[in-house]
């Protein structure tokens, strides 16, 4: 098990993670640190527990919205595929029925030429 030390709102705190995994957990302490000082400059000296909860709040807030615009895109593109599913079929009875035409089209031409051949 690897460890890193991450700083946030000032203070360090070493955290155990798996291996390979502390390059991202530290980019995860500079988010978090980044929205503490961000809310810092905002509202001033409040106290670093209240800091770090409004901190977790304001992410969570943000994945919250970033989950809500992924379902989203994800329903609209479930309704790109069933229009494409339908528009799939329809191109299927279209070349189906062409197919039949130019079957029947076919036999008129061989029925005609042999009528023609037999004539002569």
């Amino acid at each position: 098990m690897a460890h890193v030390t991450v700083t946030i709102g000032g203070r360090s705190y070493r955290l155990a993670c798996n291996e390979g995994e502390e390059p991202h957990l530290e980019g995860l302490a500079r988010q978090i640190d980044g929205k503490i000082a961000e809310i810092r400059a905002q509202v001033g000296e409040i106290g670093d527990q209240r800091l770090v909860v409004m901190a977790a709040l304001t992410i969570a807030d943000e994945l919250f919205e970033a989950r809500r615009v992924v379902s989203e895109l994800e329903r609209k593109a479930g309704e790109r595929d069933d229009v494409y599913e339908e528009v799939r079929r329809e191109a299927d009875r279209w070349a189906a029925a062409l197919a039949e035409a130019i079957g029947d089209a076919s036999r008129r031409i061989e029925d005609a030429a042999a009528a023609l051949a037999g004539k002569s």
